[in-house]
């Protein structure tokens, strides 16, 4: 707040203040709120939901339509589809600040005062009263749904210790003690994983989701809470650990959908948002095809028939996958003394660990094992991939070379001036790099990095082979086997196959 009008500290300054209107702050709910302020956002037509990439035109807007009509909504999708960081995005919807009874362990209008400590100060002090201010951020209130939820823990419970040391009678108000969700009064409340949430403690839900209001310990105490719900769920969960029961479910406003990026171009915006690649004094270059290729391997393994389709495919793969290509790239710079850390696609396969975690498989994956998966994977993202740039590419000078005997080792341990000395003695390499931007002039880890590519893809296209010491050669020519020529058969020998399949009957 500007320094030239300070936040009122009492209820009788806040009642005298051009802040806070008396009229709105008795009148307009947390999903009025919302609302109104999405209303400003959309008519300055700015971003809903900054850093959110891929959902403007399927879930944002979804979204949107929910907050517009104050509904309670869930967000169903697999894992790592930025269900959680949306509905801590909604946080950016209210106010800046807002005016609430100080010491107030849910957050007490001063105007609509629910609890009866906060009743009685009022009472009592009148315009004296004190009063504390929420940012936005501290209106969130976040519970992950475990099978060990009590109803105590979301709505509340008798506090036999706070009567004890305050001499209260167990059935008075000021014994309770507030769970999350009271807690969370004026604010939002986020439920994580809903299905995992036992379905008694569903059914604690139903009052404040449609009368607003909860009951504590069957005690005749009605808290009118005024809370804008949101839920995450994972299609799997269903199935596998819960569900959301039938009545709840008809309480929630909107079911939206969250789906993975649609496009590569989508998965690298989201992967460079988030993967730590500034590291400080480092020159850090990633190639555009390695990007590519890290976010294909995600893509490949949620269309290959050996990885589980229900469990799903995290943006978080690439993501881990990212980084620890690039901390490969970065420990052969610190071993080598190179200034500029460039990773390759054999950095790709040094990051195993961040994919191979990340992957629930069907039983033909898991009986050809997990790491074979993962090789395969990169192995046939680096060949579509290739494809982008060098589809068509006469490469046949290359292969000669290779078939005439010629082989070369990259190991991803290898300096770059070491390797660069390995590839000029391939003919024609350097010459086809040019779909990459690069020429044989450029940069040594820049030329590298293109090249090893280039040969990869030549691999995973069987027109080279590698062997798992990362040897480059020839692809190996297997004899072809003729086919054996099926005898010309005449019609009495035809009958008699047709009566043998039969069982020998005439």
């Amino acid at each position: 707040m500007p320094a030239a009008h300070p936040l009122p500290q009492t209820l009788g300054e806040l009642h005298h203040s051009t802040l806070f209107s008396a009229a709105r702050l008795k009148t307009r709910t947390v999903k009025d709120e919302l609302r109104v302020n999405l209303i400003a956002r959309l008519k300055a037509k700015e971003t809903i939901f900054p850093g959110i990439v891929g959902y403007e035109d399927t879930v944002v807007p979804q979204i949107a339509n929910a907050v517009l009509s104050r509904q309670n909504f869930v967000l169903l999708g697999l894992r790592g589809q930025a269900k959680s960081r949306i509905l801590r995005a909604l946080t950016a919807l209210l106010d800046e600040f807002l005016p609430y009874v100080a010491g107030c362990d849910i957050r007490d209008n001063p105007y609509l005062p629910l609890c009866k400590r906060c009743r009685d100060m009022i009472a009592a002090r009148g315009d004296a009263t004190p009063i504390a201010y929420l940012a936005r951020d501290e209106r969130y209130v976040e519970k992950l749904a475990t099978p060990d939820v009590t109803v105590a823990d979301l709505i509340g419970d008798l506090d036999p210790i706070k009567a004890a040391r305050g001499g209260e009678d167990l059935s008075s108000e000021l014994t309770m003690h507030y769970g999350l969700l009271p807690r969370a009064n004026r604010g939002i409340f986020a439920v994580n994983e809903l299905p995992d949430l036992a379905g008694k403690i569903q059914v604690a839900l139903f009052n404040i989701m449609q009368e607003g209001d909860v009951q504590i310990k069957g005690y005749p105490v009605r808290l009118a809470l005024d809370v804008a719900m949101v839920f995450s769920a994972n299609p799997e969960d269903y199935t596998a650990r819960g569900k959301i029961v039938t009545p709840l479910k008809d309480r929630i406003g909107s079911e939206i959908r969250t789906h993975y990026p649609e496009t590569l171009e989508e998965g690298m915006s989201i992967t460079a948002q988030e993967a730590w690649a500034a590291r400080g004094s480092e020159t850090i270059e990633i190639p555009q095809f390695v990007r590519e290729v890290v976010e294909q391997v995600a893509f490949s393994a949620r269309e290959d028939k050996k990885v589980d389709k229900r469990s799903g495919v995290s943006q978080r793969l690439p993501i881990s996958t990212m980084e620890l290509v690039i901390s490969n790239a970065e420990r052969r710079a610190l071993v080598h003394g190179e200034k500029v850390v460039l990773p390759r696609v054999g950095d790709i396969y040094s990051a195993l660990p961040g994919i191979t975690g990340k992957l629930e498989l069907e039983y033909e994956g898991e009986m050809r094992g997990a790491d074979t998966v993962v090789r395969d994977l990169i192995h046939a993202a680096v060949g579509k991939i290739y494809d982008r740039y060098f589809a068509g590419a006469d490469t046949s000078q290359i292969e000669q070379w290779f078939n005439l005997g010629g082989t070369v080792k990259l190991d991803d341990n290898q300096s770059t001036a070491a390797a660069l000395a390995d590839l000029k003695q391939i003919q024609g390499l350097f010459d086809k790099l040019s779909p990459l931007g690069v020429t044989k002039s450029d940069a040594p880890p820049k030329v590298v990095a293109a090249a090893e590519f280039l040969l990869e893809g030549l691999v995973a296209h069987r027109k080279l082979s590698r062997s798992e010491g990362r040897e480059f050669s020839a692809q190996e020519r297997k004899p072809h086997k003729p086919e054996r020529a099926e005898p010309e058969l005449d019609y009495d020998d035809w009958q008699q196959i047709r009566r043998t399949r039969r069982g020998g009957l005439n």
